[in-house]
């Protein structure tokens, strides 16, 4: 028995018949959508062309040439040439930066100044007008006494009621306690110079009378032992760090546990009667 057997001519023909109009089925259709999309097709196209024509049409701005209108720049620079300079006004300017410049230039010679006095390399004001006063007031001689902390204190009282009669000056070699310490020679100060020994506070009356601290000025004058009276020119309560080595010192230095009349006495003794005179005449006044 035969598995198939060959089409026969009416089924071939109905076949591609049936082909073709699967064909023309589906050319109908897609003509139908082509139809369909053709007005909202043609409209995307439309914005998408009017889009790049406006791309088209941004361009960047640009300046004219200048080289472009001669006759505007010719009549701006006609205009400008108008507004001309004024002699004053340059005058002016000229006197007002000279100005600054002179003001600028003197604060900075003081600033200067001011760094070269603070690092010691120029005297201060106070040495400047120390230096510049009257040659007269070297000739006033100051009793000085050197004391001790150690001595009585009934003795180191008597001895500031007489200076402060002749306007002299008590005069320590340094501080009880050490120069760190404050505090004892506030103490002493007060019980030498108290007018009344029993007051207490720091209310109470005082004497007129310097007391300094001055390791120099001891050196200066050799003070072995104490008390001792010298007769210093110009002003021995200066600061010690402010005063020269060689500043002027006392001619003579008298010793002894006296009155400071006895020492006035024995100093004009020595030849120094002229520096005493004015200190006994306060003291032999009062």
């Amino acid at each position: 028995m035969p598995i198939s057997r060959p089409y026969s001519r009416n089924s071939v023909v109905a076949l591609a018949a049936a082909l073709i109009a699967t064909a023309a089925l589906a050319q109908d259709n897609a003509r139908t959508d082509i139809e369909n999309e053709g007005p909202s097709a043609l409209e995307r196209l439309e914005r998408s062309v009017a889009r790049q024509k406006n791309v088209d049409d941004m361009k960047a701005p640009s300046l004219p040439s200048p080289d472009g209108f001669p006759a505007e720049r010719r009549r701006a620079f006609e205009g400008l040439g108008r507004y001309g300079s004024h002699a004053d006004m340059e005058a002016r300017a000229r006197a007002a930066a000279a100005a600054g410049q002179a003001s600028l230039a003197a604060e900075r010679e003081a600033q200067a100044k001011r760094l070269r006095q603070a690092l010691g390399l120029e005297p201060g004001e106070e040495k400047a007008l120390a230096k510049a006063a009257p040659a007269a007031r070297a000739k006033a001689w100051v009793p000085v006494l050197f004391v001790s902390s150690s001595m009585p204190i009934r003795t180191l009282r008597n001895y500031a009621e007489q200076l402060e009669r002749v306007r002299g000056v008590m005069a320590f070699r340094g501080m009880p306690g050490g120069l760190h310490k404050v505090g004892p020679m506030a103490k002493l100060t007060a019980e030498i110079l108290r007018l009344d020994p029993g007051c207490e506070g720091p209310a109470c009356a005082m004497r007129d009378v310097q007391l300094i601290v001055d390791p120099i000025l001891y050196r200066q004058h050799a003070v072995a032992r104490v008390p001792a009276l010298a007769l210093v020119p110009g002003d021995p309560a200066q600061a010690y760090c402010e005063r020269e080595e060689d500043s002027p010192q006392a001619r003579f230095l008298v010793f002894g546990d006296s009155a400071l009349a006895g020492l006035l006495e024995e100093y004009a003794r020595l030849g120094g009667r002229e520096e005493v005179r004015d200190a006994q005449a306060r003291l032999g006044a009062s």
